[in-house]
């Protein structure tokens, strides 16, 4: 176990997520940040996210410490990501309230035609441009109520999305092992109850990393999963000994994971080849193409219906279905496209010459059980023994605000009602 333990911790540091050669390692703290006097008296939330993460990990694996502390709290059954069912879309919905299609990250590379500029999630200068970013990140909506924050890699923490920053937060990088990031989180709480952060976000990227690599069932990603299980079971006990009045945990991942077909993959038919005529952003579970000539879009939908196999389906976006949110009646920041090629699981669109991993995600969640996420909660807030049905990730953020006292001031996804059912009853 050591001796994967070492190689995974070696391997993650050259995963697609690290944005920088020479990474800064740095802590940024921005000056003259305090709680205000009611934020003091406020619970605590460590909300912690286990990128790639399965609904079904915890147990599969037998991951003690998360099977133990949820059981003491609450369990859902899975948590739904919203689609597409990959990383930087659904940390943002996670820590927005809102659908990707609503706050504007609705891949982890497209192309903005007002802005006329790409965002790539390894483009550390897209990564800390909060104009990118819609809605108000849940460290945004604290700092603004006088409530401290921090956050260690989670997405966007780094940018100023929302108009603020957390007063506490890394640049992106993974240089820090899972123990590094918990001591990190246990520091902060040691300081002064005026300087101390109310809301943390923490993230984990190793799981994911396995998943890709080696597959949702290999020796690897069992090894992940235990090396995360051991930094959280670590955590809470750090945590426990600081002697704090009411710390809570809401752990969540944003997607799943599959073994994919690489070995015969979609051809990306041919006519979208022609620059002139389209442009196609392909996450190989999810093929978008931009017609540029708004006039050809019916005829191209129907050329390549016409052309189509039965391992994947042609939607024009307007006719996606509706529970996706990811249609053009959704799509705020007209970032998706008008044509959507989706394969069917576990089928992939890959370019000859490309390479692809063994694991993937993507797929319809509603469809694909393997994209489905995890959702664990417990604390001094939460209901005991308590197991809930499975339920959209946007319904997370008014949930944290609720038990921080936050007010939402803007329009979300996310409703209160879905999971006030896992809170105690306000005394």
């Amino acid at each position: 176990m050591k001796r994967g333990i070492h190689f995974l911790l070696l391997f993650f540091s050259l995963t697609a997520f690290a944005q920088q050669v020479t990474p800064d390692t740095a802590q940024v703290v921005i000056p003259g940040r305090q709680n205000s006097a009611e934020a003091q008296s406020k619970p605590y939330v460590i909300m912690i996210s286990t990128d790639g993460f399965r609904y079904d990990y915890a147990k599969k694996y037998n991951a003690e410490n998360l099977l133990r502390l949820s059981d003491n709290g609450v369990q859902a059954k899975a948590m739904i990501p919203s689609f597409p069912s990959i990383t930087f879309p659904n940390h943002w919905s996670l820590i927005t309230g809102l659908y990707p299609s609503h706050h504007g990250l609705i891949d982890n590379f497209f192309y903005d035609y007002k802005r006329k500029e790409v965002y790539a999630m390894s483009n550390k200068k897209n990564a800390e441009d909060g104009s990118w970013y819609g809605g108000t990140p849940l460290w945004g909506l604290a700092e603004k109520q006088g409530m401290v924050s921090a956050s260690l890699m989670w997405v966007g923490s780094a940018s100023d999305a929302g108009g603020i920053r957390p007063s506490y937060y890394y640049p992106y990088h993974e240089k820090f092992t899972p123990s590094e990031k918990v001591d990190k989180v246990v520091n902060w709480l040691k300081l002064p109850e005026d300087k101390r952060p109310h809301f943390i976000s923490l993230y984990f990227p190793e799981v994911d990393g396995s998943g890709h690599h080696f597959g949702p069932d290999a020796k690897e990603t069992e090894t992940a999963v235990h090396l995360i299980d051991q930094a959280v079971g670590d955590l809470v006990q750090k945590v426990n000994k600081l002697g704090l009045k009411n710390v809570n945990f809401v752990f969540v991942s944003d997607h799943g994971m599959i073994k994919v077909d690489g070995g015969t993959p979609l051809e990306i038919p041919a006519l979208l080849f022609d620059k002139n005529r389209f442009d196609f952003y392909n996450s190989q579970t999810l093929l978008r193409v931009y017609v540029k000539n708004a006039d050809e879009v019916k005829a191209v939908y129907k050329e390549l219906k016409a052309h189509k196999t039965d391992d994947y389906t042609v939607y024009l976006d307007k006719r996606l279905p509706h529970y996706l949110h990811f249609a053009t009646r959704d799509d705020k920041y007209n970032r998706i496209g008008q044509i959507l090629l989706v394969p069917k699981a576990p089928k992939i669109f890959l370019e000859k010459g490309k390479k692809t991993s063994v694991g993937k995600h993507g797929y319809n969640p509603r469809l694909v059980p393997e994209m489905k996420a995890t959702f664990f909660a417990w604390g001094p807030e939460f209901k005991n023994h308590q197991v809930i049905n499975e339920f959209s990730n946007v319904n997370v953020y008014p949930m944290v605000a609720e038990i921080l006292g936050l007010k939402i001031e803007q329009p979300i996804d996310g409703k209160l009602k879905v999971l006030k059912e896992t809170l105690k009853e306000t005394k």
